[in-house]
């Protein structure tokens, strides 16, 4: 079995790819840059998703795809592997699917994997608890303070693992055809316990400056990356899928009550990962800047 990893070496392909190499299968990875195999049982080809041509390659000889998400040219990426013999398609989607909050960008890769002939599996991840660290990490790690505009705002955010158990799942075994997997954490928690979480698993006092939806955006764009790509929507000026939003609703709106919650262990069986062990495990990325 061959199976091709769009975004193979992102937070989440990267991790499909690990332990689709535990299993002992052949892994495929496509990545725009040049990278050296980590093994000699993955295959690296040139490619990108924007580019639907620069798949042909990669796309020969390979059973099933995780398919990282890319709206504009998703119809014809789809139509690509299955013509290349593609049987299974996994995607990586949203829990915005399904509240209906996104419209225009993973519901339209799901779409188009859904008419095509293959088999396919989604995986729709609510909040990343991965977020946390390209947004506060930088200010962490430089001056151990955290400015937040929502710091009582509380939700189930999920552990990357727990994304990549379960698309990998979906890759390697049947009986998820034609599913759709809404994967929350396993616990309620809110942004100002998040930073006590990450403060007791690196060992040091984190301050929480309490700050203006406005001046947080200002922070954003300032900080760059991911913070300045997402600063509209995490500082509540901007809709999911776009549009405006007043940052007023997203501070009043109302916490969920703590109860169960679809998540990884639906699927896979183990039990979903708590964020005590999600900041446990990238402690070390927090305290990067020590000396």
């Amino acid at each position: 079995m061959r199976i091709l990893v769009t975004g193979g070496t992102g937070s989440v392909g990267r991790l499909v790819v690990e332990q689709l190499l535990h299993a002992g299968v052949t892994v495929r990875v496509v990545s725009r840059r040049s990278h050296r195999s980590p093994s000699r049982h993955v295959e690296v080809f040139p490619g990108d998703l924007a580019d639907p041509e620069s798949l042909g390659p990669p796309l020969r000889g390979v059973d099933r795809m995780y398919l990282f998400p890319f709206p504009a040219t998703a119809s014809e990426v789809v139509r690509r592997a299955e013509h290349s013999g593609v049987r299974r398609i996994v995607t990586l989607s949203s829990g915005a699917v399904s509240s209906g909050h996104d419209t225009n960008f993973h519901l339209p890769v799901e779409q188009a994997v859904e008419a095509s002939g293959m088999e396919w599996t989604h995986v729709r991840p609510a909040e990343f608890m991965l977020n946390n660290l390209w947004l506060w990490g930088p200010s962490i790690r430089a001056e151990r303070i955290v400015r937040e505009p929502f710091p009582d705002r509380a939700g189930h955010p999920v552990h990357e693992r727990d994304i990549a158990d379960v698309a990998t799942s979906a890759l390697l075994q049947d009986g998820h055809q034609g599913a759709a997997y809404t994967l929350y954490g396993p616990e309620l928690i809110s942004r100002r316990d998040q930073i006590r979480v990450i403060a007791d698993a690196i060992g040091a006092d984190i301050r929480l400056d309490v700050v203006t939806p406005a001046q947080a955006r200002e922070l954003y764009l300032a900080q760059g990356g991911f913070a300045a790509a997402s600063a509209d929507f995490l500082a509540g000026f901007q809709a999911y899928s776009g549009g405006t939003s007043d940052p007023a609703q997203v501070k009043h709106a109302v916490t969920p009550e703590p109860g169960p919650m679809p998540t990884a262990e639906d699927v896979t069986g183990t039990p979903a990962r708590p964020f005590t062990e999600w900041a446990r495990d990238h402690a070390a990325d927090f305290r990067a800047s020590d000396t």
